[in-house]
């Protein structure tokens, strides 16, 4: 994941800060407790696609 788009990236619900998940390749929100997937180093920033944290 390139480093200048993870800082420039936030939360699409909130407009938060994200958090960097490499091994479970996601972004997550703890405001929203959401985790957006990153698939083929690409973040997949809808919440249809997020997925819940409890």
């Amino acid at each position: 994941m390139d480093k200048k788009l993870l800082e420039i990236l936030v939360c699409p619900l909130c407009k938060g800060p994200l958090k960097y998940d490499r091994k479970a390749a996601e972004l997550i929100c703890k405001v929203d407790k959401l985790a957006f997937p990153i698939r083929d180093d690409i973040p997949v920033m809808l919440e249809s696609e997020a997925r819940r944290l409890d």
